[in-house]
């Protein structure tokens, strides 16, 4: 019974299902698609290859290059018009084995030839440039009001500094004892005085005459 599924009945599914035979061939195709010689033929034309696929990438819509970071099958499926256009540019340029699954993708579409054509753009993917990324200005740009903020804070605390020495400096000056006063005699007092004490050297006078 399982020799009659295997010989009668799967084989006449298959032509129910795959009328054009599109399917059987991308099956066929898949099994003798040689990777180990491509890895070898890519590794030896490596520093060729670099700037022609580096032009091709540069070239090619977003759509190819969203595809060559993330390879689903959905992505490819997704975007097949321009997945069978850059297989065809990378065998014009040589790519080592992208001329027989560009030739297998004609006949049987990227649906069925996805492993083959993940296994190309992942050989594609190491001579992808890397976008240079820009110098951004914007955090210098920032940094000239945060100085100029810093500068105002430090002439605002200066100013508040000054503001409370002087008040401080005020009851100092009061607190200073004032100089103690000293009494002067006004002048008609000081006559009166002289007066006084030249009285008893005239008395004192007359008196020593008589010896």
């Amino acid at each position: 019974m399982t020799s009659v599924w295997k010989t009668k009945v799967l084989p006449g599914l298959s032509k129910i299902f795959d009328k054009d035979g599109k399917k059987a061939a991308a099956v066929e195709f898949l099994k003798t698609f040689n990777k180990d010689d491509i890895i070898k033929e890519v590794e030896d034309k490596k520093t060729e290859l670099e700037p022609k696929v580096a032009e091709i990438v540069e070239a090619s819509p977003p759509e190819i290059k969203a595809v060559i970071k993330d390879k689903k099958p959905a992505k490819i499926k997704k975007n097949s018009v321009a997945v069978t256009k850059f297989l065809d540019e990378l065998a014009k340029i040589e790519f080592p084995g992208a001329k027989l699954v560009s030739d297998a993708v004609a006949k049987s579409g990227t649906t069925p030839l996805s492993p083959a054509i993940v296994f190309i753009l992942d050989k594609v993917a190491p001579f992808v440039p890397t976008p240079k990324e820009e110098p951004k200005a914007e955090p210098e740009a920032a940094a000239a009001p945060a100085e100029e903020t810093t500068t105002r804070d430090v002439a605002v605390e200066e100013v508040k500094k000054e503001e409370e020495a002087e008040p401080s400096a005020a009851p100092a000056e009061e607190a200073a004892p004032a100089p103690a006063e000293v009494n002067v005699p006004a002048p008609a007092e000081v006559a009166e005085e002289k007066k006084e004490e030249e009285k008893p050297a005239e008395a004192a006078a007359p008196a020593a005459e008589p010896k």
